[in-house]
């Protein structure tokens, strides 16, 4: 297989889990490059994602690292077969690598969960809104940059409609996100509007977290949770000023596993939730 110059997002992850299976056995790449016949160069690649493997190799690198974890194997081996280009390509000239690696993140998600305390999250966000949001974009985006990244957002939400089974979305927002006006008046009930439609369906789940209750954990910045087949391969997407960072090291998840935990302990129930929606748009 030809090496890759830029591998994605996920091809890094795929190989960083091998060089993690290789460590576990207290192996060098060197170790395993003699054990699998190889050269060194090419164990080194495949551990940076810039060389393609076989299912076949996955599961011989696993037996030569005596992993015992099948269901992780099993993952592993099934990310090998991915050779269809997904939608988000389309924008790959068009768009930061970074937005692009988020949607192919949340393609291949099992369940989604996002906490948000100043803001709507993408994934529910309507067209005006999305626009508005990166008008305020620093440095500032050109119209047609604007017009691009509303419309891959909105493209990113298919991913709650088109898979079957339906992906399991479950998202927490501060109250104070909902009395803000982006895009004036008229577009925060379009957006409000659409949160209550959107808690309609079985696999959306939308809760508020009331101004009454006090603190809550973590800097407010949006977190998202994205579960993979395995809880191995789950990764936490945070928004950046200079954009989206993954995360993806054992205790790192742990941690916003804990946090997302909390926010959802101190949010409403989806009735109560769509009630507080329902008097806000009402009133504001």
């Amino acid at each position: 297989m030809p090496v890759r110059s830029t591998p994605t997002a996920r091809q890094l992850r795929f190989g960083a889990e091998l060089r993690r299976l290789r460590e576990r056995a207290g192996l060098t790449s060197t170790d395993a490059a003699r054990l699998l016949g190889m050269k060194q160069a090419q164990v080194s690649n495949m551990e940076t994602g810039r060389l393609g493997v076989s299912a076949e190799r996955v599961r011989t690198l696993a037996c030569q690292y005596e992993c015992p974890d099948k269901k992780l194997i099993d993952a592993l081996a099934g990310m090998t077969g991915e050779r269809k280009r997904g939608w988000w390509e389309e924008y790959r000239d068009i768009l930061p690598a970074g937005l692009l690696d988020l949607a192919e993140l949340e393609h291949h998600g099992t369940a989604l969960r996002t906490a948000h305390t100043a803001g709507i999250p993408g994934l529910l966000q309507t067209m005006d809104h999305a626009r508005e949001v990166f008008r305020q974009v620093v440095p500032e985006l050109s119209p047609a940059e604007v017009e691009h990244r509303a419309s891959f957002r909105i493209k990113r939400q298919a991913v709650l409609y088109s898979r079957a089974p339906q992906v399991p979305y479950q998202a927490v927002i501060h109250e104070a996100a909902l009395h803000m006006r982006f895009g004036g008046r008229d577009c925060t009930h379009q957006q409000l509007k659409h949160l209550l439609k959107l808690g309609e369906h079985p696999n959306i789940s939308i809760h508020v977290i009331p101004f009454d209750a006090g603190g809550y954990p973590g800097s407010g910045q949006p977190i998202y949770y994205v579960h993979g087949p395995v809880p191995e391969l789950d990764t936490v997407q945070l928004d950046q000023s200079h954009g989206p960072a993954l995360l993806d090291a054992e205790s790192q998840l742990a941690k916003y596993r804990t946090v997302l935990d909390r926010l959802m302990a101190l949010s409403l129930i989806e009735v109560e939730s769509r009630a507080l929606i329902h008097h806000i748009l009402q009133t504001t």
